[in-house]
């Protein structure tokens, strides 16, 4: 099977970290179970949510760049997934630095034949550009994702999705955790 993942939430639990740098800055009354909800739709949502002005935006962006991979745990039997597979490639929003320390903190670089980041200049999802290209590339069987705009561009390409941990999500598979990942998708 050829898989594509999407990053945040999906492969790394990065989500409970990434609220705590936005209940830094913003004000007290906003909880963290607020702010993750907007998270799981994604992070420009968020700062739109709580209608942050760009320096809180920078601040948190900051923030969430000096978090150590090592806060940053891969979700419970991933790498299990990721050795069976073809091949797994990623598309994500992460600047590519921050993506391959956390891969590399964790030992998971070794199982992604290709990357697609922010750096790469294509546009943000949920366009189709960045998975055609992974598409023409590797003739992806999968698209895993955690969020809508993780899987939209894969449906429109006519390739199969899995959601993790979100069943709001409009896919071919749900999943809530990896090691249920070799009965839903066979």
């Amino acid at each position: 099977m050829k898989v594509l993942w999407d990053f945040d939430g999906t492969l790394i639990n990065t989500y409970p970290s990434y609220a705590r740098q936005f209940q830094q800055v913003l004000p007290n009354s906003v909880d963290k179970q607020t702010i993750y909800e907007q998270l799981k739709i994604s992070f420009s949502h968020t700062v739109s949510y709580f209608q942050m002005t760009e320096a809180q935006e920078r601040e948190v962006r900051n923030l969430v760049d000096r978090i150590s991979p090592a806060e940053l745990l891969p979700f419970e039997g991933i790498e299990q997934v990721l050795r069976v597979a073809d091949t797994n490639v990623i598309m994500t929003h992460k600047d590519r630095r921050n993506l391959l320390r956390i891969l590399k903190r964790h030992g998971l670089d070794q199982y992604f034949k290709d990357v697609v980041t922010i750096d790469d200049g294509f546009p943000r999802k949920p366009d189709t550009a960045s998975y055609a290209y992974l598409h023409d590339r590797h003739n992806l069987d999968l698209a895993v994702g955690d969020r809508a705009i993780d899987l939209i561009p894969a449906k429109k390409l006519g390739i199969q999705t899995c959601s993790f941990q979100n069943s709001q999500v409009d896919a071919d598979y749900h999943i809530d955790s990896y090691l249920e990942f070799f009965e839903v998708v066979k």
